[in-house]
């Protein structure tokens, strides 16, 4: 019993490490720019189908290195040519045009690669098991722990010790402010944008080596990750990142006593928190 709740502590804690790269990404976007990006589970699945592309000719680490650039590439030449002209308008437009952009992803994903799962291959020796008592402890899972903890970290350093970054944050709180000082705010946005994207991309990669992959990859994995923002809190990345390892963690011990509740569960949680705390954990009072 005891390993069966480990497994499935340490599996919550995988899963919400893709809702929290997920959800750091739609956070970004949104803060800074208002666009509620339905599409960010498209970019998810992008990711991983590249990475399965490319692996043949630069094998799994060159697909892990490349993949997300070039999601964040697609997703910087989207920004610019269809979100941009949406910016300071009603957010419902760009609402609109990510959900439907969300449903190009997945069915251009279902024409291009097929509705087959298909398998993304980690080096031999990464699946293996490290330990004979803790089957499920592989070299892949504590390579993805260590690379989602070492991606937050890097994030979070961009954001507070580079000029970029310090950008972003400022325009997170005054936009306008930031674009009177004589920031390019559409540069700004652009690079916000991608740098969301670029997560988004990552997590892909990394979930295609664990689930595999299929077009509706990036659907399954979205709404938790607004899940996520919403019980960290808007307009806080530290509650985002919160959020989904929360509701990762919850998922996996809820599966192991009642698994037909395994996904309703984080629904349930983002419930009370609106309830007892509006702004989620760690969001503040009328940030939106």
């Amino acid at each position: 019993m005891t390993q069966l709740i480990l497994y499935n502590v340490f599996n919550g804690l995988i899963i919400g490490a893709f809702y929290a790269l997920m959800a750091l990404g739609l956070s970004l976007i949104l803060n800074l720019s208002g666009v509620i990006n339905f599409a960010h589970g498209g970019f998810l699945a992008v990711g991983g189908y590249l990475a399965f592309t490319l692996e043949p000719y630069i094998g799994f680490w060159g697909g892990l290195l490349l993949s997300p650039f070039l999601t964040a590439a697609i997703g910087l030449i989207i920004e610019r040519l269809l979100i941009r002209r949406l910016y300071g308008r009603d957010p419902l437009y760009s609402l609109l045009l990510t959900f439907g952009l969300a449903f190009m992803f997945e069915d251009g994903t279902r024409f291009i690669w097929g509705p087959a799962t298909l398998p993304f291959t980690v080096p031999d020796w990464l699946s293996s098991p490290l330990s004979g008592q803790f089957f499920f402890l592989t070299g892949y899972r504590l390579f993805m722990v260590l690379l989602v903890t070492a991606t937050v970290i890097a994030l979070f350093v961009i954001l507070s010790r580079t000029r970029v970054g310090m950008r972003i944050r400022a325009g997170t709180l005054d936009l306008e402010t930031v674009s009177v000082l004589g920031v390019n705010v559409r540069i700004l946005r652009n690079i916000n944008f991608g740098l969301g994207i670029y997560l988004a991309g990552l997590a892909g990669v990394l979930a295609a080596g664990m689930l595999g992959l299929q077009p509706t990859i990036g659907s399954d994995l979205i709404m938790p990750s607004f899940v996520a923002i919403i019980i960290g809190g808007l307009g806080s990345l530290p509650g985002t990142l919160l959020g989904g390892l929360l509701i990762g963690v919850a998922s996996g011990v809820t599966s192991v006593f009642f698994p037909s509740a395994s996904e309703a569960v984080i629904y349930v949680m983002m419930g009370l928190v609106l309830l007892v705390r509006p702004r989620g954990l760690l969001g503040e009072e009328g940030r939106f």
